[in-house]
């Protein structure tokens, strides 16, 4: 008889090596999320900020071209043509070419860009450098936006919103900076320091995004939760395409709100309620400022109520809010109205990209972001001429009717 034999527990010895090796992992992962939700944070705010500043010397750049106002529309219009043209195919750039340096390579186009708008002379030159200008910021946002739901399906969390937030937040600060140092720098110089802080965040953020993994795929069954990778290859069904074009439906529905806000809610503050001009300024002040502390607490409203039920409660109160913005009697209640309508609408537009890119990858961003800038593109000249044949008030009534019906197709897509 054999004098060696095997412990009785030696063929549990790999199992336990195996599951001690899993439960090592996370730790060694973790640190690279955690830095790779920061860079991306940071390329979020940067766009937030470099748009903003750009938007606030508008007016700068309409005297030193001598456009009219239907000219510099014209002109303004290459901004979203260029985007909605590069969002279209950057989902393909990504999956060939990864979603990381991507992002790298249009973060320093767009900070390049917004240097050129100040050098143009004429309405159709200022339409030509716009249309770079906005490509870039379209292939940015698809980018930037794609690797964010890779990392959400990753860390297993709805963390989209705190991008948003930080996009928001980028561009609060843009506008700040923009309206102090106005009357002190010309456009050129002043977009010029825009290109020179851009360069050098990207230099520095993407050097770190570009030494980060994109995160494994993260197969998981459950169609409601954040699952799959942005980046990961898969083959699309009528379903799934249904389904990314309905969250693209909903992005446009928010981004409609949010574009005639932006530009007609002080003249409606104004011209209707005999605002003061720097009370009706306010007023979108109040619905970006409402907007962003929505977008910081949506993590935690998407883990406690679930994403189908911030796409219903945000888009009925976001109604709720613009019909009181809309038809409110006293410029503090509209006031009101718009603020309840950044919170409704703060963390709808996020979910809805999340969601398409879960689905679909890049190009689920994509087609979602596109509708969604769509919507924006569309929204105030859609007011324009509702009030044309109405009134102001009852033409931004349309902006509840959208949040409304973003809220009854949100409630379409539970399981």
């Amino acid at each position: 008889m054999s004098t060696s034999h095997a412990h009785p527990y030696s063929d549990f010895v790999p199992l336990l090596n195996k599951i001690g090796t899993a439960a090592s992992r996370p730790s060694a992962v973790a640190p690279d999320l955690r830095r790779l939700r920061v860079v991306l944070t940071v390329f979020f705010a940067l766009d937030g900020f470099i748009f903003a500043g750009w938007v606030v010397r508008i007016p700068a750049i309409k005297e030193q071209t001598g456009a009219s106002a239907s000219d510099l529309g014209l002109a303004l219009l290459g901004v979203s043509v260029g985007a909605v043209i590069t969002m279209t195919l950057t989902g393909r750039l990504c999956r060939r070419f990864g979603t990381h340096p991507v992002t790298v390579v249009c973060g320093v186009l767009l900070s390049l860009s917004v240097a050129l708008p100040p050098l143009t002379h004429s309405a159709a030159a200022l339409g030509v450098v716009l249309l770079i200008f906005g490509a870039a910021y379209g292939g940015i946002n698809v980018a930037f936006n794609s690797a964010a739901v890779d990392l959400v399906a990753a860390l297993r969390r709805p963390i989209m919103p705190s991008f948003h937030a930080a996009f928001s937040l980028g561009g609060m600060a843009g506008a700040g900076l923009g309206g102090l140092i106005a009357g002190s720098l010309s456009p050129t110089r002043h977009l010029l320091g825009l290109t020179v802080i851009g360069l050098l965040v990207t230099a520095v953020a993407g050097r770190a995004l570009l030494r980060l993994d994109p995160p494994a795929p993260a197969d998981r069954p459950d169609p409601d939760s954040n699952s799959g990778s942005a980046s990961s290859p898969r083959r699309l069904d009528g379903r799934t395409r249904r389904m990314v074009v309905v969250f693209g439906l909903i992005a446009l529905c928010t981004a409609f709100g949010e574009g005639a806000l932006a530009d007609w809610g002080a003249l409606h503050l104004e011209q209707d309620l005999a605002a003061h001009p720097g009370v009706a300024a306010a007023g979108y002040s109040c619905f970006a400022l409402a907007m962003t502390l929505g977008r910081l607490s949506g993590t935690t409203l998407l883990e406690r109520l679930g994403q189908t039920p911030i796409l219903v409660a945000g888009g009925a109160t976001a109604a709720a809010g613009m019909l009181l913005g809309a038809l409110a009697p006293t410029v503090w209640l509209a006031l009101l109205g718009f603020a309840v309508t950044g919170l409704g609408l703060a963390n709808i537009f996020p979910v809805a990209v999340e969601r398409a890119g879960a689905l679909a990858g890049p190009n689920g961003v994509a087609t979602a972001s596109t509708l969604g800038y769509g919507g924006m593109l569309l929204g105030p000249p859609a007011i324009g001429f509702m009030a044309d044949w109405f009134t102001l008030p009852t033409a931004l009534t349309s902006v509840a009717v959208l949040a409304g019906l973003a809220a009854v197709i949100g409630y379409t897509t539970r399981d």
